[in-house]
């Protein structure tokens, strides 16, 4: 088959969207398929096109087998919404003018319709290419928890929007049954729904020992290291974990470790500097080459959202903290996806969002076993390893892709976590 993939963010870019999409492309070529993948100039999670992409000139290049076509953007600050918007409208412009000179037998969609409206209308709808358009957070509510839509006719607009795809794909694909409810909500039948689990490169993430070069660069050796490692956006509420470390600053030995970077790190910083806090180390966002030792110079990592926002989403780097295996603590909402999976694999503890002392209490609890967090991180590894590899997802697409190409739509089953 020839498949089209519309995506904003595609290695090197950062963010979890970027590597995931560049496993699939690349699982999807070594099954003998073409792929095309329509993306921007590598500018996430900053927003400031890195310097080798800068220029209005379009950039195709086969990578690992796909062909990358890079669509120019204007370098913007990610924290100004409306310059964020316009990157989005300059990306989408360009990618669906590049689309109409390929040839392809499907197309797959990354959410929002913010993000790719444009393209899916041009590029499904008017060229008549089935879609498959992939859930990643639903919109308009994880907008409208965050504080981004907050009038009725604004939440009115984007809810349209998003059906408008979500209308004219042949498939949903969801990453999670909890977002079952929100898109049935939305109208989309039963029969279209499709999920299927994010994953992770188990052969890059893998366990690694806890003295690494990554750790002795930054002088982490002879720290509890509780690392909070990605986008440091709108939706983490990291600033319940900064008063987590102002109630652990007693703790000589315990290191608060950000890596990453985002729309909120410049106010996460000063809030910290504010706080007069001496055991937080803010880090930049680290090659996607480094990622195992980040993860493996962790005792404990890190996952949270904002109260409510955990229903609308599933931080896919959950994945890669389950493959390094090093135990979690989710600051999610109880009984959202995220919970559930964390519960089920057995590989760390659930805390309420935005509970600060809760947080300080269940760091203290693993920092003070040793054997529970190796216990937590081997079944981690384990249950990321059976459950959330390239391979699978790759399948789990290819039958999706083959289905909208035949013209069948049969039942699909929404299963719970396994």
């Amino acid at each position: 088959m020839r498949i089209l993939v519309v995506t904003p963010y595609y290695l090197p870019d950062g963010g979890p969207s970027a590597p995931l999409y560049g496993m699939l492309c690349c699982a999807l070529v070594r099954r003998g398929h073409q792929v095309t993948v329509l993306a921007s100039a590598p500018h996430y999670p900053t927003g400031h096109v890195l310097p080798e992409y800068r220029g209005m000139r379009i950039r195709k290049a086969i990578e690992n087998g796909v062909s990358v076509i890079r669509v120019p953007v204007p370098s913007m600050d990610r924290s100004n919404l409306v310059q964020r918007f316009l990157q989005f409208g300059v990306y989408q412009v360009g990618a669906s003018l590049a689309g109409l000179k390929q040839e392809y037998d499907v197309t797959l969609f990354s959410n929002p319709f913010l993000m790719v409206g444009l393209p899916f209308a041009v590029l499904a709808i008017i060229r008549n290419k089935p879609a498959v358009y992939s859930i990643h957070d639903v919109y308009p509510d994880v907008g409208v928890r965050l504080g981004i839509f907050r009038h009725k006719p604004v939440v009115a607009l984007v809810t349209a929007m998003e059906k408008f795809c979500l209308d004219r794909a042949k498939y949903v694909r969801i990453l999670s049954e909890s977002f079952a409810p929100k898109m049935r909500a939305l109208g989309v039948p039963e029969c279209k729904l499709a999920l299927i689990y994010d994953w992770v490169d188990t052969a890059l993430i893998r366990p690694l020992p806890r003295e690494n070069d990554f750790a002795r660069e930054h002088g982490l050796l002879d720290k509890f290291v509780v690392l909070y490692a990605g986008n440091i956006g709108l939706s983490q509420g990291l600033e319940h974990v900064l008063a987590a470390a102002e109630c652990l600053k007693t703790e000589e030995d315990i290191r608060f470790v950000f890596v990453g970077d985002g729309a909120g790190r410049e106010r996460l910083v000063a809030e910290a500097e504010a706080r007069g806090l001496a055991n937080v180390m803010f880090l930049p966002f680290q090659p996607r080459a480094r990622l195992p030792e980040v993860l493996g110079t962790a005792d404990v990592s890190l996952v949270t959202l904002r109260k409510g926002v955990g229903f609308e989403s599933l931080p896919s780097k959950i994945f890669s903290i389950l493959a390094s295996g090093r135990p979690l603590i989710a600051s999610v909402d109880e009984d959202s996806h995220t919970a559930r999976l964390v519960q089920h694999s057995e590989a760390g503890l659930c805390v309420p969002p935005e509970q600060p002392d809760r947080l300080a209490d269940a760091i203290l609890e693993l920092k003070g076993d040793q054997r529970m967090r190796a216990n937590m991180g081997r079944k981690g590894r384990a249950y990321a390893v059976q459950y959330h590899s390239p391979q699978s997802a790759a399948d789990s697409f290819v039958r999706l892709f083959s289905n909208c190409v035949s013209g069948t739509n049969t039942e699909t089953t929404i299963p719970g976590v396994v």
